[in-house]
């Protein structure tokens, strides 16, 4: 007979029959499983045929074994078919064969008669009541190496501890539970194998086997409140076992053991506990464990599927892929519907809403003098043409004007994806080091569940963990005091407390994980432990996300962090991780919080759509934070609170629903080169306001947003004092290398945001630097509080919907070398104390520099043309020096004299200004005017063989100043409890 086609039933004489292949597969389904292997040897066909049984009769002889009829994917994913059943019985067969292969002369082909293959027979032991054996002892006793004992059903009880001295094989007859041993077992012999067997403790040990020298292999055996030891250079290999009741497992120094599809409940501690560096020596099994270990598995990940409940959508209730990039479209589209939503006025606030700060100051609402003002400026406007264009001065070559040209930094329409597992190993060969070496227990498919821990790797230690599911349990792995490992594919959900525990030197590599709905934080690293934590989702905690503390480090990297409730990584306690390359996104507090000293890099993640502030910075935190895209929050991007420090640098902050960068007065940061756009609010706010309480509103809701792990947590055994004594040296040169007095903001762009640009109201030193403010809804730069000095030096003020810079009362502010140009309202606005020094202000709507009220100025040295109204006013009381200025006239249809000084006004001197005036000009064709010795403000030194490049940071290029910045921080609110102002 041979194979016929599809629907083939014919034959011919002497030819043989042709059946249909379904035919075939019916017959073939009958045959026993060294009968399959016979016909897969005929021919190629064959083969085929044999191999399509995948579903049908390989699937039977899988489940069918009567020494282990687990599903391939018990216990953890019963549910899931293998890729193939065939390969699975395979695996099977192989490591049911492994306790035989040690290389034992009785087992061996005789050298000197190979042909006839001779082998020592294997006989077999039937034990139970009413047999020639009735128990275990008296089986051992006479059973030869490598012989078969069957027990029967029934219960086995031993006195005392019973010796393995020989290799045997102990079987137990019937379903699973039906043979139960009341035994203390000790290996001593090279190889052992025992199945379908029920371990229960004697009364005089919880200890049922253990091996310190011997390989044992254990399949589909249940232990119940018992213990299995294994000392090294003993192995394990344990495949579909049950431990229940509190049963454990122990290693001890061992090279390496295998824990296969194994079940683990109940525990009063850890289920597996690793301890002790590896010892040097390895026993005949380890070369055959290995090449089991290196077998992957076949089913799906539990990192790459999604559990249940588990959504990546906003708050709106849509849906994005995690890393997914929310457009402008799609974010302006969302504030239109929240608008809608809110039915106009009782909604949230629009973009083009007023911002309202608690004192009544508005940067949308019009004073009386400015309404009369623009109320000027349309009627002498309606009779204006084209041709005031050509007396504006020109000043588009300043030092900042490159920034000024659309590029894709301004508003990013991309940002970076995650790296994959692959990418990140070919780029770090230490973590490729580690799956490649790091074995000593190895526990693969494995369920840990409705226990107290699942995973214990202490004292230099060696565990690798793949493909394991962890629930239920207050804790699923603790890797303490120089101990290695390395986690992969694994789910670990549920814990009452943190899910992945590390500190106390330890190490290792935590990969590709599903890390969610942990009652603490999904990873807790701390006391110097150092590991890397790549590709991971670590999501849906009752916490944070990551928790680094203690002087934690560890190298965070390519995780998708997300719909956790507090931070999603939080850094306290001279916690100094490197977190890179992260989506942190979704979260219900703050992106990344570092608090208490916390210290850390933080570069190149996507932080997006958090309830609160993207990176939240304060009591001391001091971390690096540069080129990260903190993007879409329902807060602010940036929040730097109380005694927090830091550099800040090259971020793109944007679109954001508060402001850009939060600062509190009394923190010490350096902001360089942010991109800070579109956001709701302010671009970048500096607050600072005393409480009578000690606490502020806002930071009720910050600090909560901040917190990681709960001050309980914190405390475990009594560690909080140690971590606080416990500085790294190296960690205090790093942050005194950088030690500043004076909160700094220099070469940052902060365009487009919904109310002022830069709002300040501080009762601290501040340097603004090199900072392009521009197209700002509100004021580019409004100083409502300074009790100490804030300095604004070589600024571009440019294009804002309202004045240039705005100075209110019982204010101590210094502009120098600024450049102010074609603002909405006055060029600056000036009610009270300091200098205006070196600047050009043209091209403003409203007065080019207006001194009002109680303000007490020098203004000296500075270029002014104003479009409409007066170059340099003082009205009312103010006291002004007014010295050496340059006033261009602006449209000639002004009629607002260049310099004004209010009648009654005798404590102002204006002397040695120049003014130029249309009707000095003697021809029409006359050149225009220009900013020229020097050029516009602000200054630039760079070379002029530079070209201008849009990609690089707006700090890359050094601005000329007159005199170098320093200042020293003299009083403020370090000790006055929180400090923070109210949205009204």
């Amino acid at each position: 007979m041979s194979l016929g086609s599809r629907g083939s039933s014919s034959s011919s004489g002497g030819r043989g029959v042709h059946l249909p292949v379904e035919v075939w597969r019916v017959v073939l389904a009958y045959l026993p499983l060294p009968e399959l292997g016979r016909c897969s040897l005929v021919c190629r066909a064959w083969r085929e045929l044999i191999l399509s049984l995948d579903n049908t009769r390989w699937r039977q002889l899988c489940l069918g074994l009567p020494e282990c009829p687990r599903h391939p994917n018990w216990p953890s994913r019963p549910h899931l078919e293998p890729s193939s059943w065939r390969e699975a019985l395979r695996q099977h067969a192989i490591a049911s064969r492994t306790w035989s292969r040690h290389a034992h002369p009785e087992l061996q082909p005789s050298a000197c008669l190979h042909l006839f293959r001779r082998r020592k027979e294997r006989r077999v032991w039937q034990v139970g009541s009413g047999l020639e054996l009735e128990t275990l002892r008296g089986a051992l006793g006479v059973a030869g190496s490598y012989d078969r004992v069957v027990l029967h059903p029934g219960v086995y009880e031993e006195q005392a501890e019973l010796v393995l001295k020989v290799p045997v094989e102990v079987v137990g007859l019937g379903r699973l539970g039906d043979v139960a041993l009341l035994v203390s077992l000790e290996q001593q012999c090279p190889t052992a194998r025992l199945s379908n067997l029920v371990f229960m403790p004697a009364w005089f040990s919880t200890v049922v086997y253990k091996t310190s020298s011997g390989h044992v292999q254990l399949d589909n055996c249940n232990f119940e409140g018992a213990q299995l030891q294994i000392q090294g250079p003993g192995t394990c290999h344990a495949r579909f076992c049950s431990f229940s009741q509190g049963s454990s497992t122990h290693f001890l120094g061992v090279a390496l053991s295998l824990l296969d599809s194994c079940d683990f409940s109940g525990s009063d501690s850890a289920s597996v506990t690793v301890e002790g560096a590896p010892v040097i020596e390895r026993n005949w099994a380890c070369k055959h464990l290995a090449s089991l270990a290196r077998v992957t598995t076949s089913w799906t990940s539990p990192g790459s599927g999604s559990p249940a409940g588990d959504t990546l959508g906003g708050h709106s209730g849509a849906t994005q892929p995690p890393g997914a990039t929310v457009t402008l479209e799609d974010w302006s589209k969302g504030e239109t519907e929240s608008r809608r939503r809110g039915g106009g006025g009782g909604g949230e606030e629009g973009v083009c809403q007023e911002t309202v700060i608690e004192d009544g100051w508005s940067d949308s609402a019009l004073s009386d003098e400015e309404e009369e003002e623009e109320e000027e400026k349309g009627e002498e406007g309606s009779g204006q043409g084209n041709n005031s264009l050509n007396y504006r001065l020109a000043h588009s070559h300043h030092g900042l004007s490159h920034l000024l040209r659309p590029n894709q930094d301004d508003f990013p329409s991309l940002t970076p994806e995650v790296r994959t597992l692959t990418e990140e190993l070919q780029r770090d060969p230490g973590a490729q080091a580690l799956i490649e070496t790091v074995q000593g227990c190895v526990l693969r498919r494995c369920l840990f569940r409705d226990g107290k821990g699942g995973v214990h790797v202490c004292n230099h230690g060696n565990a690798r963990l793949e493909g394991n599911v962890f629930r239920g349990l207050t804790y699923a792995v603790r890797c303490i005091q120089n101990a290695t490992i390395v986690m992969l594919r694994n789910e670990v959900c549920e814990c009452r407390a943190s899910g992945v525990f590390l500190r106390l030197s330890s190490q290792g590599l935590i990969a590709d994980n599903n890390i969610h709905s942990n009652g603490e934080a999904g990873l807790d690293i701390r006391k110097g432990a150092d590991p890397i934590i790549l590709c991971n989702r670590i999501h849906s905690g009752l916490r944070s996300g990551i928790v680094v503390l203690g002087n934690g480090r560890g190298s965070i990297r390519s995780n998708q962090i997300y719909n956790n409730k507090e931070a999603g990584v939080y850094i306290l306690f001279n916690g100094n991780p490197v977190v890179s390359g992260n989506h942190i996104f979704q979260g219900q507090a703050a992106g990344i919080a570092v608090n208490e000293n916390g210290r850390g890099v933080i570069v190149e993640n996507v932080i997006r759509e958090n309830q609160w502030g993207g990176a939240d910075i304060r009591r001391g935190g001091d971390p690096v934070l540069r080129n990260n895209y903190i993007c879409h929050g329902y807060s602010d991007g940036v929040v730097v609170g109380e005694r927090g420090r830091g550099l800040i640098e090259g971020n793109h902050i944007y679109s954001n629903k508060g402001c850009g960068v939060w600062l509190m007065s009394s923190s010490l940061p350096q902001l360089l080169g942010n991109y800070i756009t579109h956001n709701r609010m302010y671009g970048l706010a500096v607050f600072c306001r005393k409480d009578p309480d000690g606490g502020g509103t806002r930071e009720v809701g910050q600090e909560g947003g901040g917190r990681g792990g709960g001050q309980d947590n914190f405390h475990e055994e009594g560690e909080l004092l140690a971590w606080e004594g416990d500085l790294d040296s190296e960690d205090e040169r790093l942050s005194a290398r950088r030690s500043i007095s004076t909160a700094l903001v220099e070469g940052n762009r902060i365009s487009r945001n919904g109310a002022v640009g830069l709002y300040v109201k501080s009762s601290e030193p501040l340097n603004v630097v090199a900072n392009l403010v521009n197209g700002n809804r509100g004021a580019g730069v409004a100083v409502l509080q300074s009790g100490q000095l804030t300095r604004l030096v070589a600024n571009c003020v440019h294009g804002n919907g309202r004045g240039g810079v705005t100075v209110e009362r019982e204010c101590r502010v210094e502009l120098r070398g600024n450049g102010v140009y074609d603002n909405g309202g006055h060029g600056v606005s000036f009610r009270g104390d300091g200098q205006v020094v070196e600047n050009d202000v043209v091209g403003n709507r409203g007065y080019g520099i207006r001194l009002s009220d109680s303000a007490d100025v020098k203004v000296l040295r500075n270029r002014v043309q104003p479009v409409q109204g007066c170059g340099i006013a003082v009205l009312g009381p103010a006291k002004a020096v007014v010295h050496d200025n340059l006033v261009f006239q602006g449209h000639p249809g002004n009629v607002k004299p260049p310099l004004h000084r209010d009648p009654g006004n005798v404590g102002s001197a204006l002397r040695n200004n120049s003014v130029l005036k249309h009707s000095n000009r003697t021809c029409s064709s006359a050149p225009p005017w220009v900013l020229e010795n020097p050029h516009p403000r602000p200054l630039s030194d760079r070379p002029s063989s530079l070209p201008p490049s849009s990609s690089c940071h707006p700090s890359h290029f050094a601005i000329s100043m007159t005199t170098r910045i320093t200042a020293t921080v003299e009083s403020g609110c370090h000790n006055n409890g929180s400090v923070f102002c109210t949205i009204l």
